[in-house]
């Protein structure tokens, strides 16, 4: 099933059990077992969305006009810990939805081990959201499935932009063993000035910290599929795409290396490429001008 027939189907009454609750921010909504009290980033002005799809809670942070602008949805990665405060300098000109997958952040948990399921998972979110066509934008995991999710709904899509996309087999590249990598050098790799990323993964966490890192890498672990199977699928689902598509990297990303970029190009020719010059892994947090790239792309 894809987004329009979740759509038709919803119309029909057809039993998919959503339930929403709107609040005009984070305090308005009850604290769930996965809401985070002492976060280093902050949700100020933005709206806090609980919808149930399916037994699931699914929590969106949105910001930005709710009436004229153009909806952008944003997939995070493999961890949240970092928040969505780049989106508030595009709060001006689109609603930036930012959904927390599940087994991610605030939402809750679901039996999902694959990508393959939080695409349907959005099908049904989606609508529920009053979400008809929009931007979709995704880093690293996120892209990956912002990416499998535009190849089955493609007229879903306005414009997609693929930072750092995982996925796809390179062979001008290769994402670190992270099996090999000391713990107390891994925050540094995801970003250019290790003091940046400090507040966000501090050297002595707390256990509520550690307690949703955990959870959000063996969620991210369980979606991992076979990358032969994953390569195939993107090639496969993506040669038909046509809507207009940025890919978009850090210069010196040390997780999803810029090599990889060129494997990217081969599955969408046609998809202008925007490299961030020292640009790290958690490239929109820490770079501005990696937002003002996907401000200019989607503006033009």
């Amino acid at each position: 099933m894809n987004r329009r027939e979740a759509v038709r189907a919803l119309a029909a009454g057809v039993a998919f059990p959503l339930l929403a609750a709107r609040g005009s921010g984070a305090a308005a909504q009850p604290r769930t077992d996965h809401r985070m009290s002492n976060w280093a980033y902050s949700t100020e002005g933005f709206d806090r969305i609980m919808i149930r799809v399916e037994g699931v809670e699914t929590v969106t942070y949105a910001i930005g006009p709710e009436d004229g602008a153009m909806p952008l949805v944003y997939f995070h990665g493999g961890g949240t810990f970092h928040g969505f405060e780049w989106a508030r300098a595009l709060a001006g000109e689109f609603r930036v939805f930012c959904p927390y997958h599940p087994n991610f952040g605030e939402s809750g948990a679901a039996a999902f081990d694959g990508i393959g399921d939080y695409v349907s998972h959005y099908e049904l979110l989606f609508p529920a959201l009053g979400l008809d066509t929009f931007h979709l934008a995704g880093a690293s995991m996120g892209g990956h499935m912002a990416a499998r999710y535009a190849a089955a709904n493609p007229s879903d899509i306005e414009k997609l932009v693929l930072n750092a996309p995982a996925g796809l087999v390179s062979e001008h590249a290769a994402m670190p063993d992270f099996s090999t990598v000391a713990p107390a050098d891994l925050p540094g790799m995801f970003v250019a000035d290790p003091a940046w990323i400090e507040p966000f993964w501090p050297r002595d966490p707390s256990p509520d910290w550690l307690a949703v890192r955990q959870r959000e890498s063996a969620a991210a672990f369980a979606s991992r599929e076979d990358l032969a199977a994953t390569d195939r699928a993107l090639r496969q689902g993506l040669k038909d795409f046509d809507r207009p598509t940025l890919l978009l990297w850090g210069e010196a990303d040390r997780i999803v290396p810029l090599g990889y970029a060129r494997d990217w190009q081969d599955v969408l020719p046609k998809a202008e490429l925007a490299v961030i010059p020292g640009g790290s892994h958690l490239l929109l947090d820490e770079f501005p001008a990696a937002v003002e790239a996907m401000r200019n792309f989607l503006k033009a």
